[in-house]
């Protein structure tokens, strides 16, 4: 039997609202994959941790609070120095194109999805590119 793809859904920072991230863990759950959602105001380094120790595949971020650029390099960061650079990252909020863009090519995030973006685009994406390099 083929392994699950693992996927752990993280609220980084102060961002108080969570209800785009359940929606994905849903979408991902019923698309058969397992899913491990931290909860909201994580750390860079609590992700980070909680992904070392479930052997996740794919880290889903959802951010709303404005300070993606702080908090997401810092979590492509501590990924490489846990020698965890095979892990897909993607992420959805509020990001404008221009930061969206920076976080992809600069820090190695996958794919970042905006609001109304398709559950089944985020789905398909990742069960096409979840076990690939996608690091900077």
């Amino acid at each position: 039997m083929e392994r699950k793809i693992r996927v752990l859904v993280a609220k980084p920072g102060l961002d108080g609202h969570d209800r785009g991230a359940k929606v994905i863990a849903r979408a991902l759950r019923d698309a058969g994959m397992e899913v491990i959602y931290t909860g909201l105001q994580q750390t860079p380094q609590m992700i980070v941790e909680a992904a070392l120790q479930e052997d996740v595949d794919v880290i889903g971020l959802s951010i709303l609070s404005g300070a993606h650029m702080t908090l997401l390099p810092r979590i492509m960061q501590l990924l490489r120095e846990h020698d965890m650079s095979d892990v897909l990252v993607v992420a959805g909020g509020i990001i404008s194109d221009a930061d969206a863009a920076v976080l992809r090519d600069q820090y190695g995030i996958a794919a970042v999805y905006g609001p109304g973006a398709s559950t089944h685009d985020i789905v398909k994406f990742i069960q096409d590119h979840a076990g690939t390099n996608h690091s900077a």
